[in-house]
């Protein structure tokens, strides 16, 4: 067993990653499979799909670190630092989403392309669940993108090749999903991509630190989560949906790779700040 595991550490990082994912995935596919077809509520599904695979990771993720790289501090070793620093840049980060996502409504509004809707239910539900969710959906997938592969692949490569294809990675995974889901999600790839590439720089201005990364994904996902879960916009029609989101998604429109754009390039201009004054 040592010699195998050995053997596996010292494979290129393509190979290391598909053995790893497929040992998430394996267990985790039929269980989706039977979720897909028992459970018809679309939220309650990717709960229910989403939250065990996030556990079967959060414990095969420390046996990886020990076993295949003898690292013993696996969460440590991936960013997750429980110092003030790091909650520090945690907080700011969710701060810069969250007004990124306000922002870009607030601006849109203004414009005439939507209109604000009074909330349907308690607006104090509505933030406590989002801010909840937001920052559950971005500790795990920060660990998994920016943590676990952003690690394997820059044992191998330099950060020209591990900056994109982390982000790229990031935006493939997302579309584990039926086909048909695929095909009318397709259009926010490009907003996907441009996330990954936000985070992979927020992680890299704070010295490998996933506190910025989780913040910044969190407050995205927070501000998000009022707007559409609360019914706070109604889209006037103005203008295509190209340009606001297609099928209502901000990560499908113009306006919304506009503000990731800005997003990305903020956090790249920080990376490159910090690495200036190292």
């Amino acid at each position: 067993m040592k010699i195998n595991l050995f053997s596996l550490s010292v494979r290129p990082a393509p190979i290391r990653l598909g053995c790893f994912i497929l040992s998430l995935l394996l267990p985790w596919l039929p269980y989706a499979a039977a979720v897909y077809i028992l459970v018809k509520d679309e939220n309650t599904r990717t709960i229910l799909t989403m939250g065990i695979l996030a556990i079967e990771f959060l414990f095969l993720l420390p046996w990886w670190s020990k076993y295949i790289h003898q690292q013993p501090q696996a969460f440590r070793h991936y960013g997750l630092e429980f110092t003030r620093k790091n909650g520090v840049e945690l907080l700011r980060g969710v701060a810069i989403g969250l007004i990124s996502v306000l922002a870009l409504f607030v601006v849109q509004g203004m414009l005439g392309w939507l209109v604000w809707q009074p909330p349907g239910f308690s607006m104090l539900q509505l933030v406590l669940e989002g801010l909840l969710t937001g920052l559950g959906v971005a500790f795990a997938e920060e660990l998994f993108f920016r943590g676990f592969i952003y690690d394997e692949l820059q044992r191998d490569y330099n950060p020209a090749v591990v900056i994109p294809a982390t982000a790229i990675i990031f935006a493939v995974l997302h579309f584990i999903k039926p086909l048909p889901v695929i095909i009318s999600t397709s259009p926010q790839f490009l907003g996907l991509l441009l996330l990954g590439l936000a985070c992979v720089w927020a992680k890299r201005s704070c010295r490998g630190r996933l506190g910025l990364p989780i913040g910044l994904h969190g407050g995205l996902v927070w501000g998000n989560y009022i707007i559409e879960v609360g019914k706070l916009i109604k889209y006037s029609g103005t203008v295509p949906q190209w340009v606001t989101g297609v099928n209502n998604n901000p990560l499908a429109g113009v306006m919304g790779l506009l503000s990731l754009t800005l997003l990305a390039l903020w956090m790249r201009q920080k990376q490159l700040t910090a690495s200036s004054e190292q």
